[in-house]
């Protein structure tokens, strides 16, 4: 029995069919089908079951679930701690962050890192969804929600301000129920809970547009598309925009960096981690 084919069981188990688990392992499906056809083999049982969704766990399958969990904490645990334990300045660090986060405020930490460190090289990941740090999909992440992972160290960078935006020849009245105003709004992520907010405040006003990528919504905003609630950091770069005042104020955000706790010793992430604090720390708005 191989790591590799553990692996595979795992993926089908939580992606229920073969191509998904092949998009989150970055094989091929006949790849996927191939190994897991040898561990069964290996073990002499079926693992799963076909069915109109997808794939189910068989009694047999279900009976080494846990094992196999066990097997992969154990073979995450190895690779972390003897990837903390890495000294030299090259190779890749993973950082995960938002869209919007890699546009306007993790250029100028890139800088003062890579001037400092020219042989490593900063991978980005942007998504919706939050990396685990526990699995190894990122190094370290940037979030606007504490980390609820388990042996997280973390820390707070900055607070975040917020405004409402329109395009520059947009006016609205201070005390405006919305009545004749188009408004962008915000879609709930794993990380953001103010969705809809504008829309409660605001609530005569048209939902013309909705996104969950804040870079689309400063660009439409700027095209007069509606008012958008921003982060200041891309609202006042913006010279397309201007910020207005009404009756509310949008609520702060805390800004967050996280690792996990394995890679503690890794020197180029804990030299990246005195980078991103030594740039926005004191940028704190």
């Amino acid at each position: 029995m191989e790591w590799s084919d553990i692996r595979i069981f795992l993926a089908l188990t939580r992606t229920g069919t073969f191509g998904a688990a092949a998009r989150s392992l970055g094989v091929s499906h006949p790849t996927v089908a191939r190994r897991l056809q040898t561990l069964e083999a290996s073990l002499g049982q079926k693992l799963f079951q076909k069915n109109t969704d997808g794939l189910t766990l068989t009694p047999e399958g279900t009976s080494v679930l846990a094992l196999a969990e066990s097997m992969e904490e154990t073979a995450l645990t190895m690779e972390r701690r003897l990837a903390g334990q890495t000294k030299d300045f090259d190779g890749t660090l993973r950082v995960a962050a938002s869209d919007w986060f890699g546009t306007w405020l993790l250029p100028q930490v890139t800088r003062r890192y890579a001037q400092a460190h020219p042989r490593v090289s900063i991978e980005l990941l942007t998504a919706t969804r939050l990396y685990s740090l526990s699995y190894r999909e990122a190094d370290l992440a940037f979030r606007v929600v504490p980390f609820t992972e388990p042996d997280i160290i973390q820390r707070r960078l900055m607070t975040l301000s917020f405004g409402i935006y329109a395009s520059a020849g947009t006016s609205v009245d201070q005390d405006s129920d919305g009545t004749g105003l188009q408004i962008i709004e915000d879609m709930p992520t794993g990380e953001r809970y103010e969705a809809g907010w504008l829309k409660q405040r605001l609530p005569n006003a048209r939902s013309v547009f909705r996104s969950n990528s804040r870079n689309v919504q400063a660009k439409m905003c700027a095209e007069g598309i509606g008012l958008a609630v921003l982060p200041r950091v891309i609202g006042d770069r913006m010279e397309e925009l201007k910020r207005i005042e009404i009756s509310a104020t949008p609520p702060t955000r805390d800004l967050w960096i996280g690792y996990h706790s394995d890679l503690k010793r890794m020197h180029r992430l804990r030299a990246f981690v005195d980078a991103a604090i030594a740039v926005l720390a004191v940028n704190d708005e």
